[in-house]
């Protein structure tokens, strides 16, 4: 039935794209309370700021972005500032969608996951505490000496609104050389604030990156970020569940790159709490990227209960210095403040032993220079070497991305409770290790599954040698218009099997039949380019599936 839902939402979103009329904001255009609707596109031309009031985007709404503001600014991009809050609540059939100018959202291919850099992104600014000397700060990525960027405060519980089902496409324009916007920048964000079920595509600059605040955040996915694709720093000692990155093999940085404060010794150091994250690499055979971890300038935190592979390099640096030069990574790991406990670690290009210039980057001046003190942590601490059994791995719009263990892997044991947490308010205890259980709850709302890069290539111990109603996903998916639609019948029934363009026109009537108990195969050829959905209805079962056809 959700399946269902989602088709009729899809084809009204769809329909709705190609009759909408566009709605230029510039900064001076946004003053006070604001409410952008789904029957327009909002186009953001430069730099604009909310500096007070609530800015409401209700779900299916669309935001793109100028490459080339007429403003003069170097970028476009959505800066909430710190007096202000934004309503932004999508839903997994109608989400959010930011993105540059010429992303044209009803053709799954005129941009790839290799085009970034075409705008901004959106930043998020609040009055929490921050690791830095002084109470406040200027966020990167914004010209120097705009007040309206600054951030921090003393109050960690602070509510810069909601940011949920929300995508964010194809950012991260350079205003300068090494001087990008992040897809989301969330500083001095507060313990009221919703961000759930985000995803930053094709990025620029790094995915998502949190300075200070306390902001819990659950469902987060960095997909082919140019950089890092989840950073941390300054002081933030919030929390993430079920965070996902994959990166691609044009270009990359670290998993995770997490820095602790300005200066490193100061008592305001980055300690938040992070369960059940995987973390896909550029490839074992890839030059790009970096180690999956890097931990440095005396950052703390905790990863359990995650996976991380699939890295060119090692899989992970704890930053040890020489005792002069102050604290560090890892005299915050000796005091609790730095803990991997339960995560599994699987290809890396170093190799997989747990080992100085295997799996551990050793710091070019470390008091210990073999790695024993980090691989003893993560011995003790009931990490594990082995293959994560993900059920597929693909950074190509091919269908077979599908991140889900499979049943016999071992993320569904070893798994450890929610204790000893720095953050625990918000966090689920969960049966499994890594971002996704059996369910796949990044499908429909996202790039990843728009554009073509999922499949449904799990298959769970109940379903072995089950005889129940069922439509798996046509193959190839993509296609060249020549593809192969595979279903199951429990029992005899009326079978109908339709194909819709996006504005639910039936384009091709595939099976009209009384059919048998059975699995069945069907070939469907002949469709032009675009993005489609083929519904099976047999009985009183009815399910449907999206296609696209490049």
């Amino acid at each position: 039935m959700r399946k269902f839902t989602f088709m009729i939402s899809f084809i009204i979103m769809a329909f709705a794209l190609n009759a909408q009329t566009i709605v230029t904001v510039t900064d001076a255009d946004l003053t006070g309370d604001a409410h952008w609707t789904a029957d327009n596109t909002y186009l953001l031309d430069g730099f604009v700021f909310l500096e007070s009031g609530t800015l409401t985007i209700d779900a299916g709404t669309v935001i793109k972005a100028k490459a080339t503001p007429s403003t003069g600014d170097n970028a476009s991009a959505l800066i909430i500032t710190r007096d202000a809050k934004i309503m932004a609540e999508g839903t997994a059939e109608l989400p959010i969608i930011f993105t540059a100018e010429d992303d044209d959202l009803t053709d799954p291919a005129d941009l790839t996951h290799e085009d970034r850099g075409l705008w901004g992104g959106v930043i998020l600014l609040g009055k929490g505490v921050i690791g830095f000397t002084a109470e406040e700060s200027a966020i990167e990525g914004i010209p120097a000496g705009e007040e309206r960027a600054k951030f921090g405060g003393t109050d960690d519980t602070h509510n810069t609104g909601v940011f949920k089902f929300v995508s964010i496409r194809h950012g991260g324009a350079e205003l300068s050389p090494g001087n990008e916007i992040n897809g989301l920048s969330v500083a001095g964000v507060g313990s009221q604030t919703v961000i759930e079920n985000v995803e930053v595509f094709a990025n620029s600059d790094d995915g998502f990156e949190f300075w200070g605040g306390t902001v819990m955040t659950k469902y987060l996915i960095a997909a082919f970020c140019g950089d890092d694709a989840f950073d941390y720093d300054d002081g933030w000692r919030g929390g993430g569940q079920f965070w996902f990155a994959i990166q691609g093999t044009d270009d990359a940085g670290s998993g995770g790159e997490h820095d602790g404060a300005h200066p490193d010794d100061n008592p305001r150091f980055a300690k938040p709490t992070i369960y059940n994250a995987t973390y896909i690499g550029p490839g074992t055979n890839s030059n790009v990227g970096d180690v999956a971890l890097m931990l440095r300038d005396g950052a703390g935190g905790m990863y359990a209960n995650s996976i991380f592979t699939e890295f060119a390099f090692s899989a992970i640096e704890v930053e040890d210095r020489a005792a002069e030069k102050g604290t560090d990574s890892r005299k915050h790991m000796e005091n609790g403040d730095l803990v991997f406990k339960n995560n599994i670690w699987f290809g890396f290009g170093a190799g997989d032993e747990l080992v100085a210039g295997k799996m551990i980057q050793v710091t070019s001046d470390a008091e210990d220079a073999t790695g024993a003190f980090l691989a003893t942590h993560l011995t003790a601490n009931a990490n594990t070497v082995a293959s994560p059994m993900i059920s597929g791995i693909s950074r190509e719009a091919n269908g077979q991305l599908d991140p889900r263990p499979q049943p016999q892997s071992p993320a569904w044991s070893n798994i450890a409770p929610i204790t000893g947490a720095f953050v625990t308010s918000g966090l689920v205890e969960t049966e499994f290790r890594g971002a996704f259980g059996a369910e796949n709850w990044a499908k429909m709302w996202t790039a990843l599954d728009n554009m073509g890069y999922f499949g449904e290539l799990y298959v769970s111990v109940n379903e072995i040698g089950n005889n129940s109603f069922e439509l798996k996903q046509n193959y190839p998916n993509p296609c060249d218009g020549n593809t192969t639609i595979e279903y199951t019948l429990p029992e005899m029934a009326n079978v109908n099997l339709m194909v819709y363009d996006v504005t639910g026109k039936i384009v091709k009537s595939v099976i009209s039949e009384t059919q048998p108990k059975g699995t069945y195969k069907v070939n469907v050829s002949g469709l032009q380019r675009g993005i489609y959905l083929y519904q099976l209805t047999a009985g009183a079962n009815k399910a449907v599936n999206k296609m696209i056809v490049r």
